[in-house]
């Protein structure tokens, strides 16, 4: 059974999460593609060597798949601190 699409909880930022998501991924080297903002975990996980594959990747193990999405959601979470802390200093 295939996984359904994560949701945000504000389903209106989709845009500014995918936005995000290239722009980080971008500045570490990554080639990232605007329409085909998940197209960047696959080059991820090549580079890792997980073997993920558009469709149903239900024979990845936890550590396989938290390599690919740590290294995505990680490096997100690191920019929105930064900006963040930018903002607390302009104050």
């Amino acid at each position: 059974m295939a996984r359904r699409k994560r949701r945000p909880l504000v389903p209106d930022s989709r845009a500014a999460l995918d936005q995000l998501k290239n722009q980080v991924m971008a500045n570490q080297g990554y080639h990232v593609d605007s329409e085909n903002p998940d197209g960047v975990k696959y080059e991820i996980a090549e580079e890792a060597g997980v073997p993920l594959k558009p469709g149903y990747n239900g024979r990845l193990t936890s550590k396989q798949a938290g390599t690919v999405g740590g290294k995505i959601g990680g490096s997100m979470v690191k920019e929105l601190i930064r900006m963040a802390q930018e903002r607390m200093k302009e104050q």
